[in-house]
């Protein structure tokens, strides 16, 4: 069994004005909210904890009832602050992370993780997606070496907000908001970091327009 933690707190200002009486979460895609595709995205997961802050009451709310907790972050600390402060509910093994903007085709996140992670010699492991199975804003983000490896020298790959990462190296990080990035770099430097490519659609959800691309993508894909 793996935790997870999804990331639920942002306030949401690219997707102006959906969030001005809602989290970013609670926008829906094709009928369902983002929080929701996300947690599809970690089923089998245990623990879960989902970060909010932004109308937190009502994403509590819509989760009542599940198995997961919701941790109120205030004042907001950010993907590594977050993940950090969720760690004594999560323990100290290697936890999913998943932002909760984006919807996806094909086999589940976790899936394809877990299938590719191999902690004897991965600290981390992200999931890309190439640009053209991408829809929405994506970046340039990172290049996979022959042996997986991730590298910042050719960048072809975008990150798709999932990945899995043990959590010892939190305790390094001086500042208390901060973002993953304080968590891969060290394993970036020492040959640590891995990516493994996701082999369905995905989908930016960052502002309204990206609703279209999102819903045009899954329906695509029924």
């Amino acid at each position: 069994m793996i935790a997870a933690m999804v990331f639920a707190a942002g306030l949401g200002t690219r997707m102006r004005p959906l969030t001005d009486d809602r989290p970013k979460a609670m926008v829906e895609v094709a009928g369902r909210p983002l929080i929701d595709h996300a947690l599809e995205q970690v089923a089998g997961a245990a623990p879960v904890a989902v970060n909010a802050h932004h109308f937190a009451d009502r994403l509590a709310a819509h989760l009542a009832g599940r198995d997961l907790t919701v941790i109120r972050e205030d004042p907001l600390l950010e993907t590594g602050g977050g993940l950090r402060n969720a760690r004594p509910l999560l323990g100290n093994g290697p936890v999913l992370t998943m932002n909760a903007d984006a919807v996806w085709t094909g086999p589940a996140a976790i899936a394809t993780l877990r299938a590719a992670w191999t902690p004897e010699r991965m600290d981390g492991l992200l999931l890309l997606v190439p640009p053209d199975r991408a829809a929405g804003r994506i970046g340039a983000d990172f290049g996979l070496e022959a042996d997986g490896r991730l590298t910042r020298k050719t960048r072809p790959y975008g990150y798709t907000g999932a990945g899995i990462v043990k959590t010892d190296g939190l305790d390094a990080v001086a500042d208390s908001v901060f973002s993953l990035w304080s968590l891969w770099q060290p394993m970036l430097e020492a040959g640590r970091l891995f990516g493994v490519e996701h082999p369905g659609g995905w989908a930016d959800v960052g502002s309204p327009a990206g609703i279209a691309e999102a819903e045009a993508m899954l329906a695509a894909a029924t």
